[in-house]
């Protein structure tokens, strides 16, 4: 038989009590199959005396008057609204962002106004010279004034049967001609006097006065805002069509602000963008102080999901096993010493808001859900609660 060489190893690893001279013998002689059946013996002696500490202990803990418990606290679980938001990002806008044109060319005669005043719609802003449109206008209409009381005069002698009808055609025609020419010339004076289009702020001054303007780019005069129509448009992902609806509650956070408001949905696209495979969300945003401005980001949260009661736990306490099955400690209802058995459950779970996540199934209300010492508790396990 072949002699092995061994290292030297303390016998009582390799031996058990006064079995040690055996077990030396067997090793000296090297005999590996004696040595297995001597492995073999002494495994089934560690399992028996595994499985007879066991049972002490289970006696100890059952009956046991002394022995020191795990210290843990308990949440009772109860039913509660839970609101699930979806975060997104956007810009502020409003629909009420212009540039003031003339309509004109001509000198900036006088500018009304300055940056940062509140105007109302239709207020003057500026006007520009008319270059003498508006003597022309005096001449224009006492010529009118003229063929008018020429078309009276002949309508009263036509209805009297006196003079021709002819006469009586040239007059009419001549006071509307007149009358449409001082029409005209009143549009196009009104272009001289520059309006607001709407009620907001003057953002931008851009032309002095005496600069010569005329319309098309590039000689933009003002820039009016209007702070209180604005608006958040985010672009929400097709999954959530039929969560994220109009009227729902959204949450809306500026960060540079540090302030948030709450608003709802106001409208909803009707047109998935093949791009992105998204579509468009509205929400209106009240601005009373004036402080919100347009392209500021903010961070939008859209409710998405609400239960009226749903039961909730904090995610910190929710193990999960190696199959990746969810779980938590549930302790029985304690004694008169706050003295309770947990019991390891296995828990389903649904959407996670902030620090706490929705259970979907496994718990009950009024459920004693372990949650300091919940990492550190076996199942079956004897613990003591912390008031």
């Amino acid at each position: 038989m072949k002699k092995l060489l061994f290292l030297a190893l303390p016998l009582g690893i390799l031996s058990c009590g006064g079995d040690n001279k055996s077990v030396s013998g067997l090793i000296e002689k090297g005999d590996v199959e004696a040595l297995r059946v001597k492995k073999n013996e002494i495994v089934s002696q560690q399992k028996a005396l595994e499985s007879q500490l066991a049972q002490i202990d289970s006696v100890i803990s059952l009956y046991g008057t002394d022995e020191k418990f795990p210290l843990v606290n308990t949440i009772t679980v109860a039913p509660e609204l839970f609101s699930h938001y979806l975060e997104l990002q956007g810009d502020v806008s409003t629909k009420q962002n212009v540039l003031v044109y003339p309509e004109m060319s001509g000198t900036l005669q006088r500018v009304y106004v300055k940056e940062g005043q509140r105007v109302n719609k239709g207020q003057l802003l500026a006007t520009i010279d008319d270059g003498g449109m508006g003597s022309q206008l005096s001449q224009l209409k006492t010529q009118a004034e003229l063929a008018e009381t020429t078309f009276e005069r002949r309508k009263r002698l036509w209805e009297q049967q006196i003079g021709s009808e002819i006469e009586y055609l040239s007059a009419k025609a001549e006071y509307e001609a007149r009358r449409d020419a001082v029409k005209q010339a009143e549009s196009q004076l009104g272009k001289s006097s520059v309006r607001a289009p709407f009620s907001g702020i003057i953002d931008d001054v851009i032309k002095d006065q005496g600069t010569v303007v005329s319309p098309g780019p590039g000689s933009e005069i003002f820039r009016i805002v209007n702070l209180s129509d604005m608006y958040i448009e985010v672009d929400v992902p097709e999954t959530y069509l039929g969560q994220i609806t109009k009227g729902k509650e959204a949450l809306v956070y500026f960060p540079i602000l540090g302030d948030s408001i709450q608003t709802k949905i106001r409208e909803t696209g009707n047109f998935i963008n093949p791009a992105n495979r998204s579509f468009s969300v509205e929400i209106p945003v009240p601005n009373k102080h004036g402080k919100i401005k347009p392209n500021l980001t903010a961070k939008v949260n859209l409710n998405d999901y609400t239960s009226e009661d749903a039961i909730l736990l904090p995610s910190s306490i929710i193990s999960e096993n190696a199959e990746g099955d969810q779980y938590v400690y549930v302790a029985e209802e304690p004694n008169a010493d706050n003295e309770a058995v947990v019991k390891k459950t296995f828990i389903t779970v649904g959407k996670t808001q902030g620090p706490y996540v929705e259970v979907l199934s496994g718990l009950e209300n009024g459920n004693h859900v372990v949650k300091e010492g919940a990492r550190s508790v076996k199942d079956g396990q004897k613990v003591k609660i912390q008031k």
